[in-house]
C-alpha cells in the first residue's frame, strides 16, 4: 500500500513537531517553510512553494504563525491558490483570528477544495506522541477523510461541525491556559516578597489550588528559569487579542483575559515576546 502523503506548509516548532509525527507514522511529507533551511533540517522531502507541495499530498496541513500567515501563504506567488486543489482537504492547524476562517472555508470552497480548521490543544511533547487534542470543524464528508491523519496527532478529537466554532473555543480555551499561568506567577512572585522560597511556593501550590495541567507542564520552567519556548509570549498575546474581538462581536463582557492579555503585554515589552509563555512570571515579578 501506498503510503499517506502529506503536504506541510510551516516549520514552527508545533510545525516540526508534527512532521516528526507523521515520520514516526509512515506518512510520506512535503514540507514547505519560508525559511527553507529549517525544512532542510528535516528528514522530510522539501518544496520549493506551497503550490509543490500541495501538489504532490493527499492532504495539505498548515501549522502557521496566525491568519495573516494562513491568508498569505493562499495567495502568494506560488502559493496554495495558484496549485489545482480541487478535491484536496485542507486541514489548518494554526490558531486563526475567527473572522478569517470564515473567509478561508469559502475562498477554498470556491476552488474546488475542502477546508477544515483544526486548531489543538497541547504541546510540543504532546504533538511528537500524537496525544493532542484537535478541535475540528467544517464539512464532515472531508472530515472523515482526514480523519486518519488528525488520528495521528491527537488523542482527543472534537468534531464541532459549524464553520468557525472551533476557532472560537480554541480562543476560549487560551483564556483559561492564558489566565492559568498568569495566576500562578503572580502567586508565585507574591510569595516570593512574603518570605517564601520559590521552590516550596510551588510545591505546594501544585498539591493545592494551582494543581493543574499548566502547573504541572510549567512548574519545572518558572523553578529553572528556563524560558525556552514551547508556545511563545507573543502567540499568547496575539491569542488573547483575538478572544477580546470575539468578545467584542458577541457583546460579551470578558475580565480575565483582558488582564491577562495586558501582562503578557509587559512580558513582551521587556523582551519576552520569544521566550516561553511562562516568561510573564518574570514580568510579574519585577513590577
Amino acid at each position: 500500500m501506498a503510503p499517506v502523503r502529506a503536504g506541510l506548509i510551516g516549520l514552527g516548532r508545533m510545525g516540526k513537531a508534527i512532521a516528526s509525527r507523521l515520520k514516526s507514522e509512515g506518512v510520506e511529507v512535503y514540507a514547505w517553510n519560508r525559511t527553507l533551511t529549517k525544512a532542510r533540517e528535516l528528514d522530510v522531502l522539501v518544496s520549493d512553494t506551497p503550490a509543490s507541495a500541495s501538489t504532490r499530498a493527499d492532504f495539505i496541513i498548515l501549522s502557521l504563525y496566525d491568519s495573516a500567515a494562513v491568508r498569505e501563504v493562499l495567495t502568494m506567488r506560488h502559493g496554495l491558490l495558484s496549485a489545482g486543489l480541487k478535491g484536496k482537504v485542507i486541514v489548518d492547524t494554526t490558531t486563526n483570528h475567527f473572522s478569517e476562517v470564515s473567509a478561508f472555508h469559502s475562498i477554498l470552497k470556491e476552488r474546488g477544495a475542502s477546508y477544515l480548521e483544526a486548531p489543538l490543544l497541547g504541546s510540543i511533547v504532546q504533538a511528537m506522541t500524537g496525544n493532542l487534542c484537535v478541535l475540528v470543524s467544517g464539512e464532515e464528508a472531508p472530515y472523515r477523510a482526514a480523519l486518519p491523519i488528525i488520528e495521528k496527532l491527537g488523542r482527543e478529537i472534537f468534531f464541532l461541525r459549524e464553520p468557525g466554532l472551533a476557532t472560537k473555543v480554541k480562543l476560549i480555551n487560551n483564556l483559561l491556559l492564558g489566565s492559568f499561568m498568569a495566576s500562578i506567577a503572580e502567586a508565585t512572585a507574591l510569595s516570593e516578597k512574603a518570605g517564601l522560597d520559590r521552590h516550596a511556593a510551588l510545591d505546594i501550590f501544585s498539591k493545592g489550588a494551582g494543581s493543574s495541567a499548566v502547573m504541572d507542564a510549567k512548574k519545572e520552567k518558572l523553578l529553572k528559569e528556563d524560558y525556552a519556548a514551547h508556545f511563545k509570549t507573543s502567540l499568547m498575546y496575539k491569542d488573547l487579542h483575538y478572544l477580546q474581538d470575539l468578545a467584542r462581536e458577541l457583546r460579551s463582557p470578558l475580565f480575565t483575559a483582558g488582564v491577562a492579555k495586558e501582562l503578557f503585554a509587559v512580558a513582551m515589552s521587556r523582551g519576552s515576546g520569544e521566550e516561553d509563555f511562562s516568561a510573564v512570571y518574570k514580568a510579574v515579578k519585577n513590577l
